[in-house]
């Protein structure tokens, strides 16, 4: 039966054409945009657990470039405190050569106090953006008690060495949110007291000459011996600092490493879940553009059939 009022085949047509232009409307917006899953409407599960995973991962990417910085003051301070440890071996070489010496110590103090001044320019460049791990800024001021040294050739002060300067750190720290903390490993790094040792070395050598009295052999003999003892602990020292330093230095390596990779892990589980698949959407665009096609040229033949009533009145 042919209507007038009611056109079946058109209403038809025109439910098909609308559900087609929905359909490429979708797909030309993921096609704009990458995503398949844009706001809650599109898949409120998805767009819910994707926007908690994208939280996570820019929490870790900001603790991963907080990192960076520590790990500068980490590296410069080890740096320094390797290039300290060098010059400590060779004042423990001159130490050690001057006990079988004679004569000639104020010669081997002019060395060791080059060695000092060398080893003082290193601890005042041993900082990252003022970060002092080292207590290159308490150097020579109150803070640093001056060792003194006996006619033994003891240091009075070598309980100072390996002292901190300043509270130790936890560079990798729990962040709290809903539901929880994030998982992060705790790093511990220390802020050790270079200066202190640097003084050690510094009042050897001005001591060189003032007890190592080559008049008196005895004496010589007796502080020359004490004092390369003096030598070796304050190096042990240094070098245990060098060690620390190079440990906390790898520990956040690993740490920045792991974050690394738990960042891209994330970052690859939020796209399979919310990224469009732009093969099968360009795909999808030729077939529903040719659908398109196909219901308007089936709506313009719905809407000419009531005109066929005019031939029944002619």
């Amino acid at each position: 039966m042919t209507s007038l009022i009611t056109n079946s085949s058109a209403m038809n047509a025109l439910s098909t054409l609308r559900n087609v232009n929905k359909n490429l409307a979708t797909t030309q917006n993921r096609i704009s945009t990458g995503l398949k899953v844009e706001s809650a409407a599109d898949n409120a599960a998805y767009f819910q657990i994707s926007e908690t995973m994208k939280g996570d991962s820019s929490a870790y990417a900001s603790i991963n470039e907080g990192l960076t910085l520590t790990k500068n003051s980490i590296s410069t301070a080890r740096l320094g405190s390797e290039s300290i440890q060098d010059l400590a071996t060779q004042f423990l070489e001159k130490v050690s050569f001057a006990q079988g010496t004679k004569g000639g110590l104020a010669e081997i103090k002019a060395d060791l106090d080059e060695l000092v001044k060398q080893m003082e320019t290193t601890l005042s460049q041993s900082t990252f953006n003022g970060d002092d791990m080292l207590g290159a800024s308490t150097y020579g001021t109150g803070d640093v008690s001056g060792s003194a040294i006996t006619t033994a050739g003891v240091l009075t002060g070598a309980s100072n060495a390996n002292t901190e300067v300043g509270n130790d750190r936890s560079v990798v720290t729990g962040i709290s949110r809903t539901g929880g903390t994030y998982a992060t490993t705790d790093i511990t790094v220390g802020t050790y007291d270079m200066a202190s040792l640097v003084t050690d070395f510094k009042t050897i050598a001005t001591s060189l000459v003032t007890n190592g009295d080559t008049d008196v052999a005895a004496d010589n003999a007796t502080f020359l011996a004490g004092a390369l003892q003096a030598t070796e602990t304050t190096l042990k020292a240094v070098t245990d600092i060098a060690t620390k330093l190079g440990q906390s230095e790898t520990s956040v390596s690993n740490q920045q490493e792991f974050l690394t990779k738990l960042v891209d892990n994330i970052d690859a589980g939020v796209g399979s879940m919310i990224d469009a698949n732009m093969e099968e959407e360009a795909a999808r665009l030729t077939a529903l553009q040719t659908q398109q096609q196909l219901a308007t040229q089936a709506l313009s033949i719905a809407n000419q059939g009531p005109s066929s009533i005019m031939s029944l009145f002619q």
